[in-house]
C-alpha cells in the first residue's frame, strides 16, 4: 500500500518529531570580496581614489639615527665612489709616468764564475761625477769645473735583509786597490771609467763575493735639485768647512743646506782623514735627506711632494730589472740611519801601498772585510770588530 505525497497511514500527515540533538549543518564558506594591498603612502582610512599626499616623507629611524631618503643616500654614495675613481686613476697615472720616466742602463748581467744569489737584497749605490746634460752655467754655480768622461765620487753598498737585523751600509772607498776583470790590479772607481756601471758592478761582485741585485746611480745635477725640492736639508758641522774647489764656505754648527751648497759637503776631501770623513758625510747626510723626503711634512706638502717627483727620475739612473717599487724600501733603510736602524760603516782598512801606473791606492783588512761580507751573505748581524767610521 502507498501513501500520497505528504501523507502518512490513515490519510493524517506524518507525526512531528522534535530533534533530540542538533543536527550537523554543512560548512558555508563566507564569502569575502578580495582587498586591495597595502599603500604605504595612504594613511589608513584615507578615500583610494585620492592622490597620495605631497612634500617630503618623513625620515625613518634607524641604527645611527635618522637614514636620509633613499635618493640623497644614492646621490651620496655616487659623490663618494666618483672621488675614489678620481684618487684611484690619478695615483695611478703618477706611478706611470715615475715608472716610465725613470733613465736605465744595461749594469748588470751574467757572467762566468758570478757570485750565487744569497740572502736579502744587495744595492750597488753610485754618486757619478759625470757633467753630462750640465750647461756651462749649471757648472758654474755647482762648482763641478768642466772636467770630461764619467768618475764616481762615491760607491756604496746597501743590503736590505729578509729578517729582522738591522740594514748595513757600507762605503767602499774610490782609491781601494781591487782586480778588475780584464785590466788587473787598479783603483776601485777605475773600473767606472773603464767600463761604466756594468764593470763597476761586476768589479765589486767579484772582490765581495756578494751578488748585486740593483744598481743606482745619483747625478750631479738631479742631487742639487732633489735638495733644493725637499726645501734643503739640515746638517750641524764640528768645525768649518771653506774648500773653494767644491764652492763651499760653511761655519761651524747647525744650519740648513741647499742643493749647491749640499752637493759640496758631500764632495769635498777637506778634513784630517780625506776620503774617510768625507764618506762618513756622505752617509749622514744621504740619510738626512731620505728622511726628509720620506717624512709627513714633504709627503702632505704638495708644494714639496710634486717638485721631489718631478726631479727624482732626473736624479737617478738605475738597472733594467729596478721598478719604481723596489725604491721606497732602499729611501726608508737610509733614512734610518739616525735613529740607529741602520749600521753604517766604511770598508775595514788594513794600510795603503804605491802601485805603479796606479799611486798610492788603499788596502783592505781581509780578515775583517771578509767577516763583513760573510755577515751580509747570511743575513746575520754585522760584528762590532768590523765596523769602521760609524759616526
Amino acid at each position: 500500500m502507498s501513501y500520497g505525497q505528504g501523507q502518512g497511514p490513515h490519510g493524517r500527515p506524518p507525526k512531528y518529531v522534535p530533534p533530540t540533538r542538533a543536527m550537523p549543518q554543512p560548512f558555508q564558506p563566507e564569502l569575502q570580496r578580495p582587498q586591495p594591498p597595502i599603500d604605504p603612502y595612504r594613511a589608513p582610512g584615507r578615500d583610494r581614489r585620492q592622490p597620495p599626499p605631497r612634500g617630503p616623507v618623513p625620515p625613518q629611524q634607524g641604527f645611527g639615527g635618522p637614514t636620509p631618503p633613499p635618493r640623497r643616500a644614492r646621490r651620496a654614495r655616487k659623490i663618494v665612489l666618483t672621488a675614489l675613481v678620481v684618487i684611484v686613476a690619478l695615483l695611478a697615472g703618477l706611478w706611470i709616468y715615475l715608472e716610465t720616466s725613470l733613465t736605465r742602463v744595461d749594469a748588470l748581467t751574467d757572467y762566468e764564475g758570478r757570485p750565487a744569489a744569497a740572502s736579502g737584497t744587495n744595492w750597488l749605490i753610485v754618486g757619478s761625477d759625470s757633467r753630462e746634460g750640465l750647461t756651462a752655467e749649471d757648472e758654474e754655480r755647482l762648482s763641478t769645473g768642466d772636467a770630461k768622461g764619467q768618475r764616481t765620487d762615491t760607491i756604496m753598498l746597501l743590503h736590505l735583509p729578509d729578517n729582522d737585523v738591522r740594514p748595513t751600509l757600507v762605503s767602499l772607498l774610490r782609491d781601494s786597490l781591487v782586480d778588475i776583470p780584464g785590466k788587473g790590479k787598479n783603483k776601485l772607481n777605475a773600473a767606472y771609467a773603464f767600463g761604466g756601471p756594468q764593470l763597476l758592478a761586476k768589479t765589486v761582485e767579484l772582490n765581495t763575493k756578494l751578488r748585486i741585485d740593483h744598481y743606482m746611480e745619483i747625478g750631479f745635477g738631479g742631487f742639487a735639485d732633489v735638495v733644493d725640492a725637499v726645501g734643503g736639508v739640515e746638517m750641524c758641522l764640528d768645525a768649518p768647512i771653506d774648500d773653494p774647489l767644491a764652492g763651499i764656505n760653511l761655519p761651524a754648527g747647525c744650519q740648513e743646506l741647499d742643493g749647491k751648497n749640499a752637493l759640496g759637503y758631500v764632495r769635498t776631501r777637506k778634513g784630517p782623514r780625506a776620503d774617510l770623513d768625507r764618506v762618513i758625510r756622505q752617509r749622514a747626510f744621504i740619510g738626512a735627506l731620505t728622511k726628509k723626503a720620506t717624512s709627513a711634512g714633504t709627503l702632505a706638502n704638495p708644494f714639496r711632494l710634486f717638485p721631489l717627483l718631478g726631479s727624482a727620475p732626473d736624479a737617478i739612473t738605475v738597472d733594467d730589472d729596478t721598478h719604481l717599487h723596489n725604491l721606497p724600501p732602499v729611501a726608508f733603510a737610509m733614512g734610518g740611519a739616525s735613529d740607529g736602524n741602520l749600521i753604517t760603516t766604511t770598508i775595514p782598512m788594513g794600510g795603503s801601498q804605491n802601485v805603479k801606473g796606479v799611486g798610492s791606492a788603499i788596502l783592505w783588512d781581509k780578515v775583517k772585510s771578509q767577516k763583513l761580507f760573510e755577515a751580509l751573505k747570511n743575513d746575520t748581524e754585522v760584528p762590532d770588530e768590523v765596523i769602521v767610521g760609524a759616526g
